[in-house]
């Protein structure tokens, strides 16, 4: 899963940013709207978490600009913001906010709200994926097939993650690299193809992940 984290606090974006990271997500940061909207028409994000506060700009209409975008209606917003006053709170689902945040906040509250967020945009609780044979546990990061533990690593996790949220949908290179990979991966690089490779050889003889020439990879969903 890919966030976009939208704040100018240097201290708390790098605390935001290697919690978050810590938790299994890559993390691309922006520091104020022109950045932010900049980051949104480039890539696509899973979550944002947006400041109210920002350098240029008023993080509603940030919100705005983003939910005007098909790549901003797909994303989940955090709005976190020291404005505690009642009136403020209304307004973040007004302009299109799933949830807002009121700093200081504790960081395992702040996780708990992204992954209820996330769950909810591939509707219910899929906290555990199953397809076939195989487990995963998101919120533990824990991988079994046949009940055997995989061991992966985080990117070999997040490509499995996004496969199995699609089982049975070819799913590019391309895809992978903008949910699993960060903004600096090269685009040219081959580290899908490594780590896909890697993955089936974790598999073993319940490998399942198909290569479809010229457009990407499938999951079979008969596993």
């Amino acid at each position: 899963m890919r966030l976009l984290v939208v704040e100018d606090e240097a201290d708390l974006v790098e605390a935001l940013r290697m919690g978050l990271v810590r938790a299994g997500y890559e993390v691309d940061v922006a520091r104020d709207v022109a950045e932010a909207r900049e980051r949104l028409r480039a890539d696509p994000y899973d979550l944002v978490l947006l400041d109210l506060t920002l350098p240029g700009g008023d993080g509603f209409e940030a919100c705005r600009v983003l939910r005007g975008t098909d790549r901003g209606r797909a994303a989940r917003i955090v709005m976190v913001t020291a404005r505690d006053r009642p009136e403020d709170r209304p307004a973040g689902p007004d302009e299109g906010a799933d949830d807002y945040l009121v700093k200081p906040f504790v960081f395992p509250e702040l996780l708990a709200r992204v992954r209820a967020l996330l769950r909810r945009e591939r509707g219910g609780d899929t906290t555990v994926l199953r397809v076939g044979s195989l487990r995963l546990d998101t919120s533990r990061a824990e991988s079994h097939s046949n009940g055997r533990e995989l061991g992966l690593t985080p990117k070999e996790f997040g490509v499995l993650r996004h496969l199995m949220a699609r089982p049975g949908h070819v799913v590019s290179a391309e895809e992978l690299l903008e949910h699993v990979w960060d903004e600096h991966t090269d685009p040219f690089t081959n580290t899908v193809r490594v780590t896909v490779g890697n993955l089936r050889r974790k598999l073993g003889a319940d490998a399942v992940i198909e290569t479809v020439v010229s457009k990407g990879y499938r999951l079979r969903e008969d596993t």
